[in-house]
């Protein structure tokens, strides 16, 4: 099997060349060759000078294609058009894998009726935290045993692993309309819908390199609020959705004075869900209080 590594990459280019570094360090048993694809999506192409500097001496092949149309889906699918592999893996350019990283994701993958393997995305913190994070584990996502079917609402592009096959037909394979975040979410629905399955593998980690800009409140709050604008992105429940929030935000407002006194980080992890909420019910009116993520 030959696997095509896609990475979206937009003016990280430290943290692309750790990627870069750790990626020449995976383990493949003989079971795979991978080549590797960075879609650049920052037009000033701020990611083309690490890609010379690895390419002269790179283990495997690196195609570069730069994207300058500022859109998440838009540099997805770039990479996927300069892929090659019988299978894709997607890990993004702020993240970098364990060595045996995708020879878990392999193994995960020829179980039978398997379509795709994802796996965690654990933090990795260059200096502590403040305790509020820690205690709210705001930068860490669910696990599950290997072998877990997973629901669409917890997949991501992250840290995964699928057969290029599922893509035969699906054109695009990620909708701009996505263009600010949720396209990977709505990626996964689609392919459930037309049958195909994913399951977790959590032996295939990868680390995400957290900076203290992420730390902040402003960062939480703010993608909050463009998780649940860009929720009318996606088909059906909305009706479901709409009575959720107008519920969820009441009666989070009454409970938000009294987790103020509890702990900073049962505050904040409510206000996080009050303002996912809200910003549903203001897109209702087409009122998008955060239009840009913030990186």
């Amino acid at each position: 099997m030959h696997i095509s590594i896609c990475i979206c990459s937009y003016k990280r280019p430290e943290m692309l060349r750790k990627l870069l570094s750790k990626l020449r360090g995976l383990e493949t048993r003989d079971r795979f060759t991978f080549s590797v694809v960075v879609s650049d999506n920052d037009p000033e192409e701020s990611g083309r000078p690490v890609i010379e500097q690895f390419s002269t001496d790179y283990p495997v092949h690196i195609d570069y294609v730069t994207e300058p149309r500022r859109n998440i889906s838009h540099a997805r699918n770039a990479a996927l058009a300069r892929a090659t592999g019988e299978a894709i893996a997607f890990i993004d350019d702020d993240e970098w894998p364990e060595p045996d990283w995708l020879i878990n994701h392999v193994l995960a993958l020829q179980r039978p009726g398997v379509a795709g393997a994802l796996g965690p995305v654990r933090p990795h913190f260059d200096q502590p935290p403040p305790a509020w994070v820690i205690r709210g584990r705001f930068c860490e996502r669910p696990e599950h045993e290997t072998g877990f079917v997973m629901s669409f609402p917890e997949c991501r592009t992250g840290n995964v692993l699928f057969k290029r096959e599922i893509l035969d037909g699906v054109d695009p394979v990620f909708l701009p309309e996505f263009g600010t975040g949720g396209g990977d979410v709505n990626f996964f629905s689609r392919m459930m819908r037309n049958g195909h399955k994913f399951i977790w593998c959590n032996q295939a980690v990868v680390y995400e390199d957290v900076p203290p800009s992420r730390w902040t409140r402003r960062f939480m709050l703010s993608r909050a609020l463009l998780r649940g604008a860009n929720f009318w992105e996606h088909p059906g429940w909305h009706v479901r959705a709409v009575v959720n929030s107008l519920i969820a935000v009441p009666a989070y407002t009454i409970l938000l004075p009294f987790l103020f006194v509890a702990g900073h980080h049962h505050f904040m992890k409510c206000l996080v869900k009050w303002c996912n909420h809200a910003a549903r019910l203001l897109g209702l009116f087409g009122v998008k209080p955060v239009k840009q993520r913030m990186m």
